[in-house]
C-alpha cells in the first residue's frame, strides 16, 4: 500500500511539472525535448529508487513520461502550425514545419525544404521524367530510355515572338512516353540568319538531351534541296549517339507522288523505309507516315496530329506521335526520331507563319 501511493504521488508531480512548463515557447526542437524530459526523469527516477520502487518499474515509468510528454509537445505545436497554415493560406508553412523535424536547422531555410529531397526523386516525381532503365547492355549512353518504349509523344513548344511576329526562332520539343513521363528535351541550334534567309529549308544541329542536361543524341542536317526536279541534291540527316559517334542515317529518296526515305544504319544499309501520303496538309485530321519494313510491311508510323484550329492556324508548334516494334534497335529507335525532325522541317514547318505545302514533292 505504502509503495503504490508512493508511485502515485511520484506520477502525479511529475505531470504538474510537465504542465507548468511552458513547452513550445521553452523549446525548439523535438531533439531538446526529448533531452529535457530525460533529465526530468532521471531526477523522478532517483527520488523513486529513494523511496525503495523497483528499479524496472522505474524504467518503465520514465519511458512512458517521456513518450506522454513529446506526444503532447507534438499535439501543441501541430495544432499550432496547422492553425497558422489555415491564417496564412500556405505561405511558407511547409519551412516552419520542417524546422521542428530532427536534424533540420533553423538555418536551413535558406534552402526551403529542396535539401530534404534528392536530385533524382526531384526530376522523376516534381519533374514527370521517366526513370532510366538499368544494366542494358551494348547501348549508347542516354538511349537506355528507348529500350523500354515502342512509342513516343513529340510537342513542339509554342514560340509567342514567332507567332505575333513571323520572326523565326529555335524550335524546342519536349519529348514523353505514352504516360506523359519526360524522356528528352529537344532544341535547334541554328543562327539567326540561317533561319530568316532559308525558312525551313535551313541547315540545323539538333541536340537531344536527357534528364541530366547532357547530349545524348545529335541530328545534323545539312543545307540540301528537297524538290524532286533535283534528284542528285535530296535531303538527308545524320544521326550520332553520342555525339560524334554515327549510328545511323536518314535519306530522301526520289519521289513525284508520295514522300520517300530511307532509315539506314552506321554501314549505310537500308534496314526501313518511310512513305507519306500525297497530300500533307492537315485539315482538321492526322497526316500519317507509315514505317515500312524492307519487303514492305508496316511495322510503325510516324503521324502529324491535329492540334486545334488556333495552334494550326497562327503557328507552327506541331505534335507528333512516332510508333515502332517494342524490340527494335535502340539505334534505328533513334534514327526514327531523327526522320521525325526532318519530316517536321520539310513539311509542317511555316515560313513567316503562311502555309507553304503543296500536292506531291512538287
Amino acid at each position: 500500500m505504502v509503495r503504490a501511493t508512493t508511485v502515485q504521488l511520484a506520477q502525479q508531480q511529475q505531470e504538474e511539472r510537465f504542465v507548468r512548463r511552458p513547452m513550445i515557447r521553452e523549446f525548439g526542437s523535438i531533439v531538446s525535448i526529448a533531452e529535457s524530459a530525460s533529465g526530468m526523469d532521471g531526477k523522478s527516477g532517483d527520488s523513486s529508487v529513494k523511496d525503495g520502487c523497483d528499479r524496472e518499474g522505474a524504467r518503465a515509468q520514465q519511458h512512458q513520461y517521456r513518450t506522454r510528454f513529446l506526444l503532447r509537445f507534438l499535439e501543441e505545436k501541430m495544432f499550432d502550425l496547422s492553425r497558422q497554415l489555415h491564417i496564412r493560406q500556405g505561405k511558407a508553412t511547409i519551412r516552419r514545419m520542417l524546422r521542428y523535424i530532427p536534424g533540420v536547422r533553423k538555418s536551413a531555410k535558406a534552402k526551403g525544404y529542396e535539401h530534404l529531397v534528392t536530385d533524382e526523386e526531384r526530376r522523376l516525381v516534381w519533374g514527370g521524367w521517366m526513370p532510366i532503365p538499368q544494366g542494358i547492355p551494348n547501348c549508347p549512353p542516354g538511349l537506355e530510355y528507348l529500350t523500354a518504349i515502342d512509342q513516343l509523344l513529340v510537342h513542339q513548344k509554342v514560340e509567342l515572338l514567332e507567332a505575333f511576329t513571323g520572326f523565326e526562332t529555335a524550335n524546342k520539343y519536349t519529348v514523353k512516353n505514352t504516360l506523359g513521363q519526360k524522356v528528352y528535351w529537344a532544341m535547334e541550334d541554328t543562327g539567326c540568319c540561317n533561319r530568316m534567309c532559308c525558312g525551313a529549308a535551313r541547315a540545323f544541329d539538333m541536340k537531344i538531351l536527357d534528364t541530366y542536361q547532357n547530349e545524348v543524341l545529335h541530328f545534323n542536317r545539312p543545307l540540301r534541296c528537297s524538290s524532286c526536279w533535283f534528284p542528285c541534291c535530296l535531303q538527308t540527316m545524320e544521326v550520332t549517339a553520342p555525339p560524334g559517334n554515327v549510328i545511323g542515317y536518314v535519306e530522301q529518296d526520289w519521289s513525284i507522288l508520295t514522300p520517300q526515305f530511307s532509315i539506314k544504319n552506321q554501314n549505310g544499309e537500308t534496314v526501313l523505309k518511310i512513305s507519306g501520303p500525297f497530300c500533307t496538309f492537315s485539315i482538321c485530321g492526322d497526316v500519317e507516315f507509315e514505317v515500312l519494313s524492307t519487303n514492305g510491311t508496316q511495322v510503325g508510323k510516324i503521324s502529324k496530329q491535329w492540334s486545334g484550329l488556333g495552334r494550326e492556324m497562327f503557328t507552327d508548334a506541331d505534335h507528333f506521335g512516332i510508333n515502332f516494334p517494342m524490340d527494335l534497335d535502340v539505334r534505328v529507335k533513334a534514327t526514327l526520331l531523327g526522320a521525325l525532325f526532318l519530316i517536321d522541317y520539310m513539311f509542317f514547318e511555316k515560313s513567316g507563319n503562311k502555309e507553304q505545302d503543296r500536292p506531291g514533292m512538287f
